[in-house]
């Protein structure tokens, strides 16, 4: 019996070739999944201590920053060779054009001391005293710094100052490699230029012969109880904890991803199994005759399967390197808190993924082996049509429909109880309801897109509507695949396309002015305000600032910008906001029992409450509803003159044209390379462009399952042309022509393929309204938008692709001769 099933595997390797291609992609999905962060893991232990190769202990700030005299205290301390203070923060570095360099630069504190010294020096040397510093190589090489020229570095504090270049180092592929420029400075200079008050840490070389733990007593005795002493061991383990700890998550969503691709696999693999087994039906049955049981039967094509498995298992495993490969070269290019990725092919990984895919190929042909095992023998060699089209019965189709109804009405509640879980279950109850009850639907759906082909193509489309719904479960199984793939990239582009609306039009509702100034990554300087406020082309420079006081955040604001942030006035007069006179927003008012004209106290100073306001939108993190107080921009900066905003609004000075604006804030901002200038659509673009990078990450992602689905169309049409052999022969011998055969399979494919579309796209749009409506109910203004562009780019790829997928089958059924094929049997 085994030597039957292997010739059978042998014979039939062209009907299962296509299944297999299923197999491959979802194994390789998995593989390359699991061999790109293997390699990032391990690439992830090896620069773990890249800069404490020569760090013994280290003192870390357990709440704010350590003082730089306690440096001098811990290199006082018996056993210590030397000790200095570290630190990274955000900085920018002005080109020798005078016009900041691209991207956010990382500044870090260098020793001057030689025993702590990591860094691997390129040309020159590290910087020994202030004012010299030290860039990574690429950005000297790309903006033609030379070694003893001067550079321009600015940080958070204030505008950029000049610094002596005396060096390059090589970070690449480091924790010091953000992919914008590495600025080295020493360690008073760097407490400048980032503007805290203290180190993050202090790195500790020991003196030869200092007994390791008795070291750190004696550090930890000096340091007292607001920080922590780690050992070299500690320090390398959380290293890796930490550079794991992204990579851990990456690994699972794209674990996520590639488990969509497998279950599509599956569902293509059960189709096949199901069609191919079904037309053996005759090989079965005379099986049966000469004495093979049921068991057998049923043995031998859980082993074709298995061998099915192991081959479409070991070329996914070896696809599998290509996409890792691929991918390594592709992940430094993404602006992802990940380590650069290598490719790492372990024992591991080889044998899950065989595994993986024997056990899904195994497991989806179970239930059409079984199934194929049911047939009578005298029945089946009585059958010459192949297997009979059945349905679905009233079992399957009743609780279907009563699962999509639930999944609907889970949908449907989600925004109304606040149970974000009631999306994904709706979601999943509602494809689980497609999937049972599609026998039905599919084949209704099928005949209605086919309605208005007909007049077009005549008979031709009548032959491929009748085609398409003959077998419903074998349509409803081949359009669910293409339901799973086309519904999550649905769900992604909807939500996304209501996440950017949302932005822009908050965008529109917050920001009036012509232009936005942020800061890349850090606070705006502290002088900038001022100086572009000086200038007299701007009329209006607000700074964004807050802070949270006893459960009120505190809020600056501009009286002339105020009115077009508030959603309504309640009381009072919002032109009344000026120095000494706040607007207090309604829940707040409420709550403490303010009125307009009531005196209130802000940081122990009193405030005339001008207006009672109300405004739609987030508070910080752990502040409630409403609990919000406005001041004037001056009374703020004397209340808290040191807290800093990300974004301040600047508008043009009356008659002063935006140009001449631009270009006199240009002026100023010049000389502070961490600020960005933008204008409304720029802004906009800026907060929406990482939706968009996502939307793309998960679109190609998803698309893997979505071409594992098109294969199971043309798999199954490939099979259905065996299967129509004799009939598609005699309509070749009453007149169908070449072209009208390959437009009949066409058509086929098209209507298949888009009845799995258009289920996956209303089920795509009903779990992202549900979430949508999860989200506005939280806050936030969302609204579920409906991007008819890119459901219909998707609608057109699907049909397209349905078409390409038709060529083959149709060329297969043309192949043989027609006299050839009516002989068959």
């Amino acid at each position: 019996m085994w030597r039957l099933t292997l010739r059978t595997l042998r014979a039939d390797a062209l009907r299962l070739l296509l299944s297999s291609v299923a197999i491959v992609l979802g194994v390789a999905f998995v593989a390359g999944t699991l061999m790109l962060t293997d390699g990032m893991q391990a690439g992830a232990y090896e620069r773990a201590g890249a800069f404490d190769r020569h760090t013994d202990l280290g003192v870390y700030a357990d709440r704010t920053t350590l003082p730089p005299s306690l440096v001098d205290r811990v290199r006082t301390v018996d056993g210590v060779a030397e000790a200095a203070g570290e630190l990274t923060a955000l900085v920018g570095v002005v080109g020798v054009d005078g016009r900041p360099v691209l991207g956010v630069g990382l500044l870090a504190a260098i020793p001057t001391g030689p025993a702590l010294r990591s860094y691997d020096v390129v040309a020159g040397r590290l910087p020994d005293r202030p004012g010299e510093v030290v860039l990574d190589a690429p950005t000297v090489a790309a903006q033609g710094f030379t070694l003893g020229g001067p550079v321009g570095v600015g940080g958070a504090t204030g505008a950029a100052r000049p610094y002596t270049l005396v060096g390059t180092v090589d970070v690449a592929a480091t924790t010091r490699d953000v992919g914008g420029p590495f600025v080295g400075l020493v360690g008073a200079d760097a407490l400048t230029v980032s503007g805290k008050p203290g180190y993050d840490r202090i790195m500790v070389a020991a003196a030869a012969g200092t007994a390791g733990p008795a070291l750190a007593d004696r550090v930890a005795a000096v340091v007292g109880g607001d920080a922590t002493v780690k050992s070299r061991q500690r320090i390398l383990d959380e290293a890796v904890e930490d550079g794991v700890r992204d990579l851990d998550q990456f690994r699972l969503v794209l674990l996520v991803f590639a488990g969509v691709a497998v279950v599509v696999a599956g569902f293509v693999i059960a189709n096949t199994f199901a069609i191919v087994l079904a037309q053996r039906t005759r090989r079965t049955a005379l099986l049966r005759l000469v004495g093979a049981r049921r068991g057998q039967v049923f043995r031998a094509a859980a082993l074709e399967a298995a061998a099915l498995g192991l081959a479409g298992s070991a070329l996914g495993v070896a696809l599998g390197v290509g996409l890792a490969a691929g991918a390594a070269a592709l992940v430094p290019r993404l602006d992802l808190p990940l380590p650069a990725a290598g490719l790492t092919v372990t024992a591991r990984t080889v044998g899950i993924s065989l595994l993986l895919g024997i056990l899904v190929t195994v497991g989806s042909a179970l239930l059409p082996a079984w199934q194929g095992t049911r047939v009578p023998p005298v029945a089946a060699l009585a059958d010459a049509a192949g297997h009979p089209a059945r349905g679905a019965g009233r079992v399957r189709l009743t609780l279907g429909a009563l699962v999509g109804v639930a999944g609907i009405a889970a949908l449907a509640g989600a925004a109304a109880v606040g149970q974000i879980v009631l999306v994904a279950m709706g979601g999943v109850l509602s494809f689980f309801g497609m999937v049972m009850f599609g026998p039905l639907l599919v084949p209704v759906l099928v005949r209605l897109l086919g309605r208005p082909l007909r007049p077009v193509f005549g008979a031709t489309a009548a032959l491929a509507v009748a085609n398409a719904a003959r077998n419903p479960r074998r349509v409803s199984a081949t359009a669910t695949a293409l339901v799973i793939g086309i519904g999550l990239v649905s769900a992604f582009v909807v939500g996304a396309g209501s996440v950017k609306v949302g932005i822009e039009r908050a965008v529109d509702a917050r920001i009036g002015v012509d232009f936005v100034v942020t800061g890349v990554g850090v606070e705006l300087p502290a002088p900038l305000a001022g100086e572009l406020a000086a200038r007299p082309e701007v009329g209006v420079v607000h700074e964004h600032r807050s802070r949270v006081v006893d459960g009120v955040e505190l809020r600056s604001a501009h009286p002339a910008l105020a009115r077009r942030t508030l959603d309504a006035v309640d009381a009072g007069n919002v032109a009344d906001l000026g120095p000494g006179s706040v607007l207090v927003h309604r829940e707040l008012a409420a709550a403490r029992g303010w009125r307009v004209g009531s005196t209130v106290a802000v940081a122990g100073r009193p405030f005339r409450v001008a207006a009672v306001v109300t405004a739609d939108g987030p508070t910080s993190q752990g502040v409630p509803a409403g609990h919000v107080v406005d001041l004037a921009d001056s009374d703020f900066t004397a209340l808290y003159p040191d807290e800093r905003g990300q974004l301040a609004e600047v508008e043009p000075a009356d008659g002063v044209s935006a140009a001449q604006a631009r270009a006199a804030v240009e002026t100023v901002l010049a000389r502070y390379p961490t600020v960005n200038l933008l204008d409304q659509a720029a802004y906009k673009k800026m907060l929406t462009g990482t939706v968009d990078m996502l939307l793309a990450f998960v679109t190609a992602l998803l698309g893997l399952a979505v071409v594992i689905a098109l294969v199971g169309v043309a798999n199954t049409l490939s099979l259905a042309v065996v299967e129509r052999t004799r009939e598609n022969a005699v309509l070749r011998a009453v007149g169908l022509s070449r072209g009208r055969m390959h437009l009949l399979l066409a058509i086929e494919a098209v209507l298949t393929a888009l009845v799995g579309a258009l289920l996956g796209t209303a089920l795509g749009v009903a779990v992202s309204a549900g979430t949508v409506a999860f989200v506005a109910r939280l806050g936030g203004g969302f609204t579920l938008v409906l991007p008819w562009g890119r459901l219909g780019l998707t609608l057109a790829v699907a049909v397209l692709a349905a078409l390409a997928a038709s060529v083959l089958p149709a060329r297969r059924a043309l192949a043989r001769p027609v006299v050839e094929a009516l002989g068959e049997q």
